[in-house]
C-alpha cells in the first residue's frame, strides 16, 4: 500500500507526512502532520525519519517546535 493511501498509525485519519524509520513500536511508523507536531511538542520527536510528501514538512516542524539539541537523521532511500 502506498503512503498516499495509508492513514496515520496514531489517529487513523490523517494522511502521513513522515515515517519513523526506527520505531519503538512497529505499529506506529506513519504519522500525519498533527500527530507528528504533537510528538515534537511533547518532547518525543522522531529521530530517524523519511519525509513522504516530497517536501520537508517534518523538518520544518522540527525547526519550529523542537527545543532539544539533538541530531536528527533524514533517510533518503
Amino acid at each position: 500500500m502506498g503512503a498516499h493511501r495509508r492513514k496515520c498509525d496514531w489517529c487513523g485519519s490523517g494522511t502521513p507526512i513522515v515515517r519513523d524509520m526506527e520505531p519503538v513500536n512497529p505499529e506506529y511508523q506513519y504519522w500525519c502532520e498533527e500527530c507528528a507536531r504533537a510528538l515534537i511538542i511533547k518532547g518525543d520527536p522522531i529521530e530517524t525519519y523519511r519525509e513522504l510528501e516530497g517536501e520537508p514538512i517534518y523538518g520544518r516542524l522540527l525547526e519550529e517546535h523542537c527545543t532539544l539539541k539533538r541530531f536528527y537523521s533524514f533517510v533518503t532511500a
